[in-house]
């Protein structure tokens, strides 16, 4: 049922939370796990004066450690298992749902931060974005909970 599984990790002390859930379905489904890390992008900056060039080295190279770090994170965390790594740039959000629907994901599994209050309204809420938008179910982990 769940042969494709999206795995979206941003690399904070929540990502590792959420493994044992990824691993769970995906060994009782028999799935490929794409492994996705969005880097967000700043092209906003340039209404700052900010020299476009550099922008555009930034975020290079934050693709770049994007990769690396992606790999370190599978090797570490998601050994054995059949899985796609993918690193993209935009809104997280954005990016997620776009990903799921070209790659064909038959479920996303992703955890969420818990904000409440002034840091929700800054930062939003990816999750929840992604459970509004999604054409596939999503599975939504709290970390923090067992």
């Amino acid at each position: 049922m769940f042969k494709r599984i999206l795995f979206p990790v941003d690399f904070s002390d929540v990502s590792p939370r959420i493994v044992p859930v990824v691993r769970e379905v995906a060994s009782r489904f028999d799935s490929r796990v794409h492994v996705l890390f969005v880097a967000r992008v700043f092209e906003h900056l340039g209404s700052i004066y900010v020299p476009h060039p550099s922008i555009s080295r930034f975020e290079a190279e934050i693709m770049q450690g994007g990769e690396k770090k992606l790999e370190e994170f599978v090797g570490a965390h998601l050994q054995g298992m059949d899985v796609v790594p993918q690193v993209v740039s935009g809104d997280p959000a954005e990016e997620i749902l776009k990903y799921a629907d070209s790659a064909g994901v038959d479920l996303i599994i992703m955890g969420t931060h818990g904000r409440k209050g002034l840091e929700r309204a800054i930062f939003g809420s990816v999750a929840e974005r992604v459970v509004k938008g999604a054409s596939v179910p999503v599975l939504t982990v709290n970390p923090y909970k067992r």
